[in-house]
């Protein structure tokens, strides 16, 4: 199984409540995208890449707005079509951002899309526009993401950044930040901004309109989260953990194959806000949900794959994350399929 992380509800909640989504039509969002609604009052509950690219694709088709009416005016289904079409026999990326700050205007009042270059470093920044009403903070959020999506898929590889900027105070949510952006995010800044090396400007497009749908039908799947091949430390951390979870799952094995100390490397983990023992145990979280909601595998089988001891172990763990038990967690998936 591939190994994705996984998101929580406080972000799903936020995305609903940025977009003006009713009680009543998130239930039935939630349910289209094999997610239980009942999950919506738990605050330690999980969605996967999967299922948020569902329910968010479902939301486009309920606000009629690519960007589930964030801002002023809606960018109706078709708009993230012909903008990737616009830009996509530009030479190279530098040129097509040039043309997505220009496409963009035609489409949106709330923000500019403004891309400069200084000391080695290229800025793609959202600007208010004057009068436009404060950003939501996944509206905003959700843009640079796109944004960076679009980018990577363009020249056909993860664009590694900086640094991320956001114009808001950080949310309750803001740990998800780390699998969101493959790079330090710091909250409070002047704009909202993505930071990269400006050499990544002269990269050509390598893609064609042929691929162009496969990539729409996905979207945002596939470039939402981070990619773990990233250098934050907490990334190869969960990477190598992800390879050896149950042999060799220690601190001290993490610390001879990334060829660091073990003091080094838990300092460096603090420094990233984070530990050993944390990255543990959100992977083993994400890859129980996963587990949970993909497979039939036995909920005693799963606890075991993880390198938990007992079933028990394992059920007081999995509470511990979630609020809810294994078998809870895999009902409340179950009867929405039903």
């Amino acid at each position: 199984m591939e190994m994705t992380p996984t998101l929580s509800m406080g972000y799903v909640r936020a995305v609903f409540e940025a977009s003006g989504t009713g009680e009543t039509e998130a239930r039935e969002a939630l349910a289209e995208a094999g997610v239980s609604p009942a999950l919506l009052q738990h605050a330690g509950a999980r969605v996967t890449e999967e299922q948020f690219a569902a329910l968010y694709r479902a939301l486009v088709r309920r606000r009629d707005d690519e960007m589930l009416r964030f801002y002023s005016r809606p960018l109706r289904p078709g708009a993230l079509k012909f903008t990737c079409l616009s830009l996509m026999d530009a030479r190279n990326l530098q040129v097509a951002l040039h043309r997505w700050t220009l496409f963009l205007r035609m489409l949106q009042d709330d923000f500019r899309l403004d891309v400069g270059v200084q000391d080695g470093w290229c800025r793609i920044a959202l600007l208010r526009c004057e009068g436009a009403p404060p950003p939501s903070a996944v509206g905003d959020d959700l843009m640079l993401k796109l944004v960076h999506g679009v980018c990577s898929w363009l020249v056909g590889r993860k664009l590694p950044l900086e640094r991320v900027d956001f114009a808001f105070s950080a949310p309750g949510f803001a740990e998800e930040y780390q699998s969101l952006y493959p790079g330090p995010v710091r909250f409070g800044q002047p704009v909202s901004a993505l930071y990269l090396d400006a050499t990544w400007l002269e990269l050509p497009l390598r893609r064609s309109a042929h691929e162009l749908p496969e990539f729409l039908r996905r979207a945002p799947e596939g470039w939402m989260f981070a990619e773990f091949r990233h250098e934050r430390l907490s990334q190869l951390v969960r990477g190598h953990l992800s390879e050896h979870l149950l042999h060799g799952a220690t601190a001290e094995a993490a610390a001879r194959a990334l060829n660091l100390s073990l003091r080094t490397l838990h300092r460096r983990l603090a420094d990233e806000g984070t530990s050993f023992q944390r990255i543990k145990d959100e992977l083993r979280r994400d890859l129980a949900v996963q587990k949970l909601t993909r497979t039939r595998e036995s909920i005693a089988s799963i606890g075991a794959e993880l390198g938990f001891d007992s079933a028990a172990s394992f059920h007081r763990a999995f509470r511990l994350w979630t609020g809810q038990t294994p078998g809870a967690y895999r009902q409340a998936g179950e009867a929405v399929g039903a």
